[in-house]
C-alpha cells in the first residue's frame, strides 16, 4: 500500500498464485498502484468463498474507500459484481464496472432487470475494447473505452519477412476458444507443407486438451503438433521466435491481451472475427480474419501470408505499431483521467 490519497478497492477473481491464468486484479491493480492507493480481493479460489470474501472487504473497509472498481464477466461472476454494487450504493460508494468477455453483451439480454441495476447505477461503466462499448452503447448503457495494455518492454518484436509454416497457439484450452478449430486448419496445411509444425501453448479448462490431443492423433499430425501446458510469460515469448504465425480460433472474444502480446513480437496474426476481434484486427492489414468454425478459410488465410511475402511483412510490421497504442504508458493516463473526471480529483 502507499500513501496515495485516492483509495480504490479493486474486485476481482485474483487466482494467479493458485496456478490460474492472471486476469485484470491481478494485473491492473499493480499498475494502478503508480497513480493510486489501491487495495486488491478476493484471492479465494472458491468462488462462494471469494463472493464472501469481497463482501467482508468492502463491509470492513467501507470508511477507507473512496471507490470500488469491479471486474465484470457474463459467467457466475456476473452476481458477483451485482452484490458488489448492492453494497457499494448501500454504502454511498462509487463504482466503477470494468466489462470482460465477448458474451457479456448476451446478459444484458438474459438479465434485464439485474442488468439495468447493475450497469445504471455505476459511476461508470469501462469497456477494454470497442466491441464492448458499442454493445453497451446499442443496450442504452454510457461506457467508456479504456484498452488492455501490456508492458512493451517485456516484448522484443521481429520484423517477419517471409513466413514459416510454424505456428504458434496461446490461450487456454476451452470449448468457447475452440481450438480444435486450429487443429484443423493446421492439418490442412500439413498436406502441403510437411515441415509445418505447430505449437500449443495453454492449460486445460475443462477437458478440451484431451480432446485436441485426440484429434491430432485422428488425424496423424501428433507428431507435428507440440503440446506444452502453461508455460510462462518468459517462456513463451521465448518460444515465439520459432514461430511466424499465430493463431486465434475462437468462437467468443472481446480483446484479448495475448493477440496484442503476438502483435507486439511481430508474430503474423490469423484470427476468426468474433466478437470484438475486428475492433483489434484491420483485417488485411494488421492481420487476417475469417468466418468463425471455418477451418478452410482458416487454412486458406495461412496459406496467403505463406505464399505472399509483402503480405507478411506488412502484416508484421503494421502489427508491431498497433501493440504501441497498449503500452502501459499510453493508457495509464485514461485510467487517471477517469477518476479525476468522476471523482473531482487534483
Amino acid at each position: 500500500m502507499t500513501n496515495k490519497p485516492f483509495r480504490l478497492l479493486y474486485i476481482g477473481n485474483k487466482l494467479k498464485d493458485h496456478g490460474k491464468t492472471p486476469t485484470s486484479v491481478d494485473t491492473l491493480s499493480i499498475q494502478l498502484e503508480e497513480i493510486f492507493n489501491v487495495r486488491s480481493v478476493s484471492s479465494k479460489l472458491n468462488v462462494f468463498l471469494r463472493m464472501s470474501d469481497i463482501m467482508i472487504s468492502i463491509i470492513k473497509y467501507k470508511k477507507d474507500t473512496d471507490a470500488i472498481l469491479i471486474d465484470t464477466y457474463s459467467s457466475l461472476n456476473f452476481y458477483i459484481a451485482v452484490i458488489s454494487a448492492f453494497l457499494a450504493n448501500l454504502f454511498k460508494i462509487d463504482y466503477y464496472l470494468y466489462l470482460h468477455g465477448g458474451n457479456l453483451p448476451f446478459r444484458l439480454k438474459k438479465n434485464p432487470k439485474l442488468s439495468a441495476y447493475l450497469f445504471n447505477n455505476a459511476k461508470k461503466n469501462i469497456a477494454p475494447s470497442g466491441y464492448l462499448q458499442e454493445a453497451f452503447h446499442k443496450e442504452g448503457y454510457e461506457t467508456e473505452f479504456i484498452p488492455n495494455n501490456i508492458d512493451l518492454s517485456i516484448y522484443k518484436p521481429i520484423y517477419r519477412k517471409v513466413a514459416s509454416p510454424n505456428i504458434l497457439y496461446v490461450r487456454a484450452f476451452s470449448k468457447v476458444y475452440n481450438p480444435q478449430l486450429a487443429i484443423r486448419s493446421f492439418h490442412e496445411i500439413f498436406q502441403k507443407y510437411p515441415q509445418a509444425k505447430m505449437c500449443m501453448v495453454g492449460p486445460d479448462k475443462d477437458g478440451t486438451l484431451q480432446v485436441c490431443k485426440d484429434l491430432c492423433k485422428q488425424l496423424k499430425i501428433d507428431q507435428a503438433v507440440e503440446f506444452t501446458g502453461k508455460l510462462t510469460k518468459n517462456e513463451w515469448i521465448n518460444r515465439s521466435k520459432e514461430f511466424d504465425i499465430f493463431i486465434n480460433p475462437t468462437n467468443f472474444d472481446n480483446q484479448p491481451v495475448s493477440i496484442i502480446e503476438a502483435m507486439a513480437l511481430g508474430l503474423i496474426i490469423v484470427s476468426t472475427n468474433a466478437g470484438g476481434l475486428s475492433f483489434l484486427i484491420e483485417d488485411k492489414i494488421n492481420g487476417l480474419l475469417c468466418d468463425v468454425d471455418n477451418a478452410k478459410e482458416m487454412a486458406a488465410c495461412i496459406e496467403k501470408i505463406l505464399l505472399n511475402n509483402e503480405l507478411a511483412t506488412s502484416l508484421s510490421s503494421n502489427a508491431i505499431k498497433e501493440a504501441d497504442k497498449y503500452s502501459w504508458n499510453n493508457v495509464k493516463m485514461s485510467w487517471k483521467r477517469l477518476f479525476i473526471d468522476n471523482e473531482g480529483l487534483k
